[in-house]
């Protein structure tokens, strides 16, 4: 049975797939590719249809990253397909706990930095949006901190799921 992972942002063009693509590579490295899926989505509908931000783009390809990408807005009817649906910040969580239908629902929902232990206090992804390259670069760094430790999440989960 696979495993479904779902990262949300604002408008799925900036952080939530720079996360689906960083972890994907985890996943894939890791030998689950064939256990685990991963995909994005924003909390909004403003860039549905979109590719991911040029700069997403430049700061993914050069890190060795894939980022083919098509933007899309995240429905409260995907819960019941998704076993973990991790926001990139306060606001997203939020927004997500608002549209989960249930306590189960809303159990699966997380937040990315929460699975950084160097993450202290501040557990958001900054939007980079409005700003520079070097915002990317920063969102960058803090989706691969947070990936080791969501993939042994991940594998735990896979774990007690085989008999």
């Amino acid at each position: 049975m696979t495993y479904r992972v779902c990262f949300v942002c604002t408008g799925n063009i900036c952080r939530s797939p720079m996360a689906e693509h960083v972890f994907r590579r985890h996943v894939e490295e890791a030998g689950l590719g064939e256990l685990v899926e991963v995909d994005s989505a924003g909390t909004g509908g403003w860039h549905e249809g979109d590719g991911a931000d040029s700069r997403t783009v430049s700061v993914l390809e050069e890190n060795g990253y894939t980022s083919a990408h098509t933007a899309r807005q995240f429905r409260a009817s995907w819960f019941p397909a998704l076993d973990l649906v991790i926001a990139l910040d306060e606001g997203h969580l939020r927004e997500l706990r608002e549209l989960a239908r249930t306590p189960e629902e809303a159990a699966r929902i997380r937040l990315l930095r929460s699975y950084d232990p160097a993450a202290g206090d501040g557990l958001d992804v900054p939007d980079p949006y409005y700003g520079g390259r070097e915002g990317f670069e920063e969102c960058l760094e803090m989706v691969e901190a947070a990936s080791e430790g969501l993939l042994a999440a991940v594998r735990l989960e896979l774990e007690e799921r085989t008999p």
